[in-house]
């Protein structure tokens, strides 16, 4: 196999070694310091470090004459340690669900206006479905993808829906109007459905994970298929599909 290093983006690696230069004992340096540990030139130091400082992934200390790491960073390890903790809090509850079901369970986030797989629970049936993780869906034919977009803010769901709706299905709604109706029916329900809108013969379900600042940040869902579909009970998966996401809710300090 070839060494994947070979494709490492030489003006990327610099970038990077900048940043891992400044430790919890060297939390601020300067320019000519900085050049000498990464052995880079001085002017051509200045520019990386510029362009990471545009990027708010450096500082100007506030004398103007080092730099420091970023928020910009800090926001990025939350996103990372966030996921993380849902993915821990929520599997627990995930079984749960497919011991009782015996449906498959999956958990998404929403990542680059799509749906990011994060973990997924295989059901005890022979024909199940589960999205595998780190695969994207869309968002707006999927039940996960409509749960992300019934909480959007009003100017970046605009944004979202302004976007081609593309049909994968006869079912798949590909008007920004209905998709608007749809969403608001989901915020008063508290979950969503995807009724063959992605892939023929599969129903899913979805509802909203919430963290302590009462935003959504990841959504639970159970695919279904359809040729196994109870209606008779549907609104006892819904009931406990969104009893299971409040109780992962409240254990990343979410409170009504």
């Amino acid at each position: 196999m070839k060494d994947q290093n070979g494709y490492n983006v030489r003006a990327v690696e610099r970038a990077l070694q900048i940043l891992e230069s400044f430790s919890e004992e060297n939390a601020e340096r300067g320019v000519s310091e900085i050049a000498q540990l990464v052995d880079l030139h001085k002017a051509t130091t200045f520019r990386i470090v510029t362009t990471l400082v545009n990027f708010g992934f450096l500082e100007r200390t506030t004398d103007g004459q080092k730099y420091r790491l970023g928020m910009r960073l800090a926001s990025l390890g939350s996103n990372v340690i966030q996921r993380m903790d849902v993915r821990r809090e929520a599997l627990p509850y995930m079984q749960r669900l497919v011991d009782q079901w015996g449906e498959s369970v999956d958990l998404s986030i929403f990542e680059q206006d799509d749906v990011f797989f994060v973990e997924a629970v295989q059901g005890n049936h022979a024909l199940t479905f589960a999205a595998a993780v780190i695969s994207r869906l869309p968002l707006h034919c999927t039940a996960s993808g409509k749960v992300f977009l019934a909480y959007q803010p009003p100017d970046k769901l605009d944004r979202l829906l302004q976007q081609p709706l593309s049909a994968y299905t006869d079912k798949t709604i590909t008007s920004p109007e209905k998709l608007r109706e749809q969403l608001a029916e989901i915020r008063r329900l508290g979950y969503a459905i995807d009724d063959e809108e992605l892939e023929v013969g599969v129903y899913a379900f979805s509802a909203p994970i919430r963290n302590q600042h009462k935003e959504v940040i990841a959504a639970m869902g159970m695919p279904i298929p359809v040729s196994r579909l109870n209606l008779d009970q549907l609104q006892a998966i819904a009931a406990a599909l969104c009893d299971t996401t409040a109780s992962v809710s409240y254990r990343l300090g979410y409170r009504p």
